[in-house]
């Protein structure tokens, strides 16, 4: 079945939870349906869909799908009658590789919110020549993981080359400001991560390997970003970021797929700003400290999320800063306006699948991640539509 003969533009898998109750709520406000946007909702069960979406509202016509990723068959159908299927099924290595061999198999172009990167390599090796041969692009990481640090990062090296004649070797992001809380998603993916790595000493190999998703490709030395420190050139204390394992990896593939757009020798971390003097150093030690309750017993679990109020005064600022062998800096600021787990991811991912159907057209079958598969018109789309900015910055 060609892309125009197809039922649905996209199909949200994944409707009833959390997050994807939030995208399906997006899409239904700001694109309705049945017009230029055809989408449906998608998960187990026939009678919860149908409850989800008269709790939210939607017209009693929105078409809903059922599929369950313990019965490949139903995936297979719902991939094939979609142009894009945007899932937010996770941990995705214990419920998404049946739905990205689907996907992949069928033509269809697929997006998430994955930040398991080791999962990710595995999908890389499996489905890659399938997707290519097939059209389909599987595009993964399309959340707070790694939307704004993936595009943060590619926006600044297209500045560089207006600016500065070139690419710059070495990129800073730090994260200044922010208010939200990370999705219980999140928290069951670094869970069982981990709990597979306990297993395979091969998955604490990736783990540890920032070139995880370049196959064949081993760059240089990279900052760890496991420990506070302070940033003399920028005058603060940082702490590490607990998205930068699976940002800073994605941030790696996009330079591959770009050709190394910006350098084989690019070097690039992610730390969070603490600010100066002892309060500074005093907030990054405590940060560092309570990396762990992310993935405790008491953080947050799939299927919760914080209220509208707490979603709607989220925010995010995050600051990028390149640096050229000559040491001219240049410097990117991207901001979202909604709480970065929920309130923008839910915006992000909606935006991603309708920027690959619609201006993403001549990006090639593969497995993906956002910059080199959709680059500046996602930016566009984020800035019209999600609440995002990506704005130079003078130091």
């Amino acid at each position: 079945m060609n892309d125009a003969a197809k039922e649905f533009d996209i199909v949200v898998y994944g409707a009833t939870g959390f997050t994807g109750r939030l995208v399906a709520e997006y899409l239904g406000a700001r694109y309705g349906n049945g017009g230029d946007v055809r989408w449906a909702m998608a998960g187990r069960s026939a009678d919860k869909l149908a409850e989800v979406r008269d709790e939210m509202g939607l017209p009693a016509d929105t078409p809903l799908v059922v599929a369950d990723a313990a019965s490949p068959a139903t995936l297979a159908d719902m991939a094939a009658r979609t142009k894009v299927v945007l899932t937010t099924v996770g941990p995705y290595q214990l419920y998404g590789s049946d739905l990205v061999a689907a996907c992949a198999a069928a033509g269809t172009d697929y997006v998430d919110l994955c930040g398991e990167p080791t999962w990710m390599r595995a999908m890389i090796d499996a489905h890659e020549e399938t997707a290519k041969a097939s059209g389909a692009r599987i595009v993964f990481s399309c959340g707070f993981d790694s939307i704004p640090f993936d595009l943060g990062v590619f926006y600044l090296q297209e500045l560089a080359k207006e600016q500065l004649g070139g690419p710059v070797p070495r990129v800073k992001g730090r994260v200044r400001r922010m208010k939200g809380t990370f999705s219980g998603g999140t928290a069951a993916s670094l869970k069982a991560t981990m709990a597979a790595a306990a297993e395979d000493p091969k998955v604490l190999d990736l783990l540890r390997n920032p070139f995880a998703l370049t196959p064949g490709f081993q760059g240089p030395d990279q900052p760890r970003g496991t420990k506070p420190g302070y940033d003399e050139a920028l005058g603060s204390w940082q702490a590490p970021f607990i998205m930068a394992a699976i940002n800073t990896r994605n941030v790696h593939r996009s330079n591959l797929l770009l050709g190394h757009a910006y350098g084989e020798d690019f070097v690039y971390d992610e730390m969070v700003l603490t600010g100066p003097r002892e309060a500074g150093e005093a907030a990054a030690n405590a940060m560092a400290a309570g990396m762990g309750a992310m993935i405790s017993d008491d953080g947050p679990k799939p299927g919760e999320g914080p209220g509208k109020e707490e979603r709607e005064t989220g925010f995010y600022d995050v600051l990028f800063v390149g640096e050229a062998a000559d040491g001219r800096t240049i410097r990117v600021g991207v901001t979202g306006d909604k709480d970065p787990g929920y309130g923008s991811t839910s915006k992000m991912i909606a935006e991603a699948a309708l920027c690959l159907i619609t201006d993403a057209t001549d990006t090639p079958g593969g497995i993906w991640t956002p910059a080199p598969a959709m680059g500046m018109a996602l930016i566009e789309r984020l800035r019209a539509n999600a609440g995002l900015t990506f704005e130079p910055e003078t130091s």
